[in-house]
């Protein structure tokens, strides 16, 4: 099967009953968008794989943009799974992401989890850009294999790119090239075997006025499961999240969600999957 190089562009503006509406839309395979629909606090807009997942020598490049007044949460029904890479000479599977947000703007990622199948080469590079006065609630998760093939860091080579701005300015930037290996000897230092991890980016002004939300959710350690958060600067924070499993990991985000609506109120969107 040939590779692919696919592009999804997406422009969110809020229109002028106060609806979030796409003012522009383009994309291909294996990229396809499922009707959106406003459902009272965010236009909720799913991105779905057409194909089996990501494979070998595919190019996906996305790149979302919320104007001011906008407010888009952005998901997907299926995880991302980049499938095992023939031989020598074979092209890696590559994704770019580019989420940009204006003042007065709020977008909502909500990723399902990455799963790299065993011998897989994949590059996935995320840039995040917030204007001062924008908000963002940022989730990426990263599984160890498919359970199913009772895979755990099997993958031939993995590189994960994420970096956020703050008013033009870099303020988090972070690249993972760790082996199979490596990352199963951080799960070791965790006490699990196969964990799944999660990171979350904040921006947000409101969660600077009330701390008392990180003492709550530090709140929720427990065996099997480890959470911290850290600000970045002034308006933005970082968690991260080790689970035991993807239930686990699933149910703290959610409880995570809940728990920071009464600061967040845009998190009451509802994705019809938690």
């Amino acid at each position: 099967m040939p590779a692919l190089s696919g592009h999804l562009t997406l422009r969110a503006a809020a229109g002028a009953d106060g609806r979030t509406v796409l003012a522009h839309q383009s994309f291909c395979a294996p990229f396809h968008l499922g009707k959106a629909y406003w459902d009272g606090t965010a236009l909720i807009v799913n991105v779905v794989n057409a194909t089996a997942g990501i494979l070998e020598g595919d190019t996906l490049n996305a790149e979302v943009g919320v104007e001011a007044g906008a407010s888009v949460l952005l998901t997907s029904p299926a995880a991302s799974r980049a499938f095992t890479t023939r031989g020598a000479g074979a092209l890696d599977a590559s994704c770019r992401q580019d989420y940009t947000v204006a003042a007065g703007g709020w977008l909502e990622v909500m990723g399902e989890p990455l799963v790299p199948h065993r011998a897989s080469r994949y590059r996935q590079a995320t840039r995040l850009s917030v204007e001062p006065g924008g908000k963002l609630y940022f989730t990426e998760v990263l599984a160890p294999g498919r359970a199913a093939h009772d895979e755990g860091w099997e993958w031939e080579a993995l590189q994960i790119d994420l970096s956020l701005r703050l008013g033009g300015e870099l303020i988090y930037h972070e690249r993972t090239r760790q082996s199979g290996e490596e990352l199963a000897a951080m799960a070791a230092l965790a006490g699990m075997g196969k964990p799944w991890f999660a990171t979350l980016l904040l921006v947000a002004e409101e969660l600077d006025r009330e701390e008392g939300w990180r003492r709550e959710l530090h709140g929720l350690h427990r065996p099997g499961l480890r959470i911290g958060f850290s600000r970045l600067r002034p308006g933005a924070w970082i968690g991260r999240l080790i689970g035991d499993g993807p239930r686990a990991l699933r149910e703290a985000l959610a409880s995570i969600r809940e728990r920071l609506q009464p600061l967040l109120p845009r998190l009451r969107a509802d994705a019809r999957k938690l």
